[in-house]
């Protein structure tokens, strides 16, 4: 989580962040005032932890559903040979595909996991042969989501 030219997070720091990931649209006189500390000092803060990369980003959450994505399917993808070449080659095609939310290399008996969304199952069928057709993938395995039980990017900041 930290870098070398991080310095420790005291608990102002923590309490800054805990409400940075509640609300990262709040202003600064408003976080200043849920976290009992003046203007000045916690905006000083706020830069701080932005400039040793405890914040990552800033972003706006968008409603799947509403946006027409009404699949979510997780993906396990193999490889029989693990020459690096390809696996770097099939890192930067997944890396450049919007509809892939995140891709993980695991351990286990399977290489990637993968989680998309789709339009609707046809959606998914077609691009599930674009990955199918990336050089060096030997298997994979979908599974689609009926019910999501809990989506977030929340990290517990104690």
């Amino acid at each position: 989580m930290k870098d070398s030219s991080s310095t420790p997070l005291d608990k102002t720091d923590l309490m800054l962040l805990k409400r940075l990931q509640q609300d990262g649209r709040i202003s600064n006189a408003h976080l200043s005032e849920k976290i009992n500390l003046s203007e000045t000092p916690c905006w000083r803060r706020w830069k701080k932890l932005e400039e040793q990369g405890y914040i990552a980003d800033y972003r706006a959450i968008l409603d799947r559903r509403k946006m027409g994505f009404t699949v979510t399917a997780f993906t396990q993808v193999s490889f029989a040979s693990h020459d690096i070449e390809l696996t770097n080659e099939f890192e930067a095609i997944i890396s450049d595909l919007d509809w892939v939310q995140t891709c993980h290399c695991i351990t286990g008996n399977v290489d990637y996991l993968l989680q998309m969304l789709f339009k609707d199952v046809d959606e998914l069928s077609e691009r599930i042969n674009i990955i199918r057709r990336i050089p060096g993938v030997n298997a994979i395995q979908t599974h689609i989501s009926v019910k999501e039980i809990k989506n977030s990017t929340y990290i517990p900041v104690e």
